[in-house]
């Protein structure tokens, strides 16, 4: 059970039936309502019974109501603390809205996103990727759109390591480089909904050849997920002004980070060689601190 009831019912939304998705969006759209509502309440607000917002709170990871309504008081009183720190009423960002609301609900969203992708981390799988990346013999990337700028990022960080590791704009190209893993490969698939057809081809052929198979993604029910041998789940709000697209990518970002540094943990000598000869390539590429462009000599200049 996830550590925050609200990340467990984001996550787990795709996947619930249609009266407990109706229940959940009651509940994320009216916290504080539903945290004084009775059982039998709730179930007349949400037109159902009570058994059904019975199979609705263990469908979403609680034993029963009490427990789940406990776990919304906490989660909404920390949500709540959050809110007035960044000094925003309400973290939806509206068409009428200052820049500095802006400014704040963003900063706010893109905050709440790391710190919930951190607490319900599953840490033993992401000690069990560090080990598994760390001996493998290639690993590919998988990603598309945003998630695909997710992994370029892991991709370039984990080649300045010095390991062998392929990440392909072209999905053609991406399958047929995952079709030469083995064993000792790992193929990892990032996407925020988890449904992104190129990314679950190219995992299925990495799994079909023996290869540790991984998925970043924000929803851990989802068929890459299941599909994976280890999984790590971001949390990412999605609002009608900023997709599950935009919204995944600080909490993706997040996560290669943990990864990144938890190998550099693991292999510092080496990290710590392939990073100084990577750095000291590029340096004859910047300019000197003492450099001053001329100015132009002409207007065509």
């Amino acid at each position: 059970m996830t550590a925050d009831v609200f990340i467990s019912l984001r996550q787990r939304l795709p996947s619930l039936r249609k009266t407990e998705k109706r229940i959940a969006a009651f509940v994320l759209d009216n916290p504080s309502v539903v945290a004084g509502c009775t059982i039998t309440e709730l179930a007349s607000r949400c037109e159902t019974s009570q058994a059904s917002v019975a199979r609705f709170c263990q469908a979403v990871g609680y034993s029963g109501y009490k427990e789940f309504r406990l776990a919304l008081v906490s989660a909404s009183s920390r949500e709540e603390a959050a809110r007035e720190h960044f000094r925003v009423a309400d973290a939806d960002i509206e068409p009428g809205d200052s820049a500095f609301d802006v400014v704040n609900k963003v900063a706010y969203q893109e905050v709440r996103a790391i710190e919930e992708t951190a607490r319900g981390l599953d840490l033993e799988a992401l000690d069990a990727i560090v080990a598994a990346i760390s001996a493998a013999s290639r690993i590919d990337i998988i990603g598309a759109g945003s998630s695909g700028l997710t992994g370029q990022d892991l991709h370039q960080k984990l080649h300045r390591f010095g390991l062998t590791t392929y990440f392909w704009v072209d999905a053609h190209l991406a399958l047929t480089s995952v079709a030469l893993s083995s064993p000792s490969s790992v193929a990892i698939g990032i996407s925020h909904s988890g449904l992104t057809v190129e990314t679950y081809q190219a995992l299925e052929i990495a799994r079909a050849a023996g290869a540790t198979t991984v998925a970043i993604t924000n929803f851990p029910d989802s068929p890459l997920a299941e599909l994976a041998d280890l999984v790590l789940t971001t949390s990412a709000r999605e609002t009608p002004l900023r997709s599950g697209a935009t919204a995944s990518r600080i909490a993706q970002m997040a996560l290669v980070d943990f990864v990144v540094v938890r190998l550099l943990q693991s292999q510092l000598d080496r990290a710590a060689t392939s990073l100084r000869r990577t750095y000291e390539a590029v340096q004859p590429h910047r300019l000197s601190v003492n450099h001053h462009p001329s100015a132009p000599t002409s207007p065509a200049s």
